[in-house]
Parts: C-alpha cells; structure tokens; sequence
C-alpha cells in the first residue's frame, strides 16, 4: 500500500501556461492581432508607395482624341 501512495503525483499550476491563464491568453492574443493587422496595414501602404503611379508627360495624343479634335 505503501507503493500506491509514493507513486502518484500531483500537478501544480503554472501560472505561465496559457492555456490555464485566461487573462494572460486574452492579451497575447490582443496583442498578437492588434501587431498583426498593424503589420499587414503598414505593408499594404509601404507596397502602394512603391508602385505608384508615374507620371509621362511624352505622351503623344492623336489630334482627333482631343477634347476639341482636329480633324483632316
């Protein structure tokens, strides 16, 4: 009997599991959407930047596609 007793283990806690800690897995999991979405925004806008329309100003129109066409 005394075999029985020496054998089994209790588990404590931890405090740094997520998984048992709710408060501290709501806010890694704020932080992690609220970096994500910020990152994902920041590199939309950064890939706008650099394909951004250039202007050509050697752009040859024909006569007739002018608002006042010039016709032959």
């Amino acid at each position: 009997m005394d075999n029985q007793h020496h054998n089994q283990h209790t588990e404590l806690d931890n405090d740094n599991d997520i998984a048992l800690n709710k408060p501290s897995a709501s806010r890694f999991m704020f932080l992690l959407s609220f970096f994500g979405f910020f990152i994902f925004a920041w590199s939309g806008c950064y890939n706008l930047y650099e394909h951004k329309y250039q202007r050509n100003d050697n752009i040859t129109v024909p006569d007739n596609t002018l608002y006042e066409p010039k016709y032959k």
